[in-house]
């Protein structure tokens, strides 16, 4: 893919996996993967080389600021990092999944609120926390 845009990266940082997503100014999803934290580092990496990535974006919670830290110290080009309010993410990405990946089957009986992925949505987090930054560029 030869992409010359310059592209957001987006990470949901977690203990044990890690959301990724690689979104376009123009919001065109480029990747989007749920990976073990111990290859997150790595992934990034590839993602750094695969696309112009203009900058992270990173949830705001928990481990966020060991993860920046340890960001800012092993990836191989310095990339701005900026942390984005991710509170109620979770449940936006539940919703957002079901837009994605329309349910099938019986799925498509269950009530909204009891349709549970069957994936884990960290990927999607990810991509909500570029949509809201970008956001918040263009409604200022």
């Amino acid at each position: 893919m030869t992409n010359t845009q310059p592209v957001v990266l987006g990470f949901d940082p977690g203990r044990d996996k890690c959301g990724i997503a690689v979104m376009g100014l123009d919001r065109q999803l480029y990747y989007h993967k749920v990976i073990l934290a111990e290859e997150a580092i790595a992934n990034i990496e590839v993602q750094l080389q695969k696309f112009p990535v203009s900058l992270i974006v990173m949830g705001d919670q928990t481990t966020a600021k060991k993860w920046k830290q340890q960001l800012n110290q092993e990836l191989s080009k310095p990339t701005n990092i900026i942390l984005v309010d991710e509170r109620y993410s979770t449940l936006e990405a539940r919703d957002r999944y079901w837009q994605m990946y329309p349910p099938q089957g019986i799925i498509k009986l269950l009530p909204k609120g009891m349709r549970q992925p069957p994936r884990a949505i960290d990927d999607i987090v990810a991509v909500l926390l570029i949509e809201r930054y970008l956001n918040r560029l263009t409604n200022k």
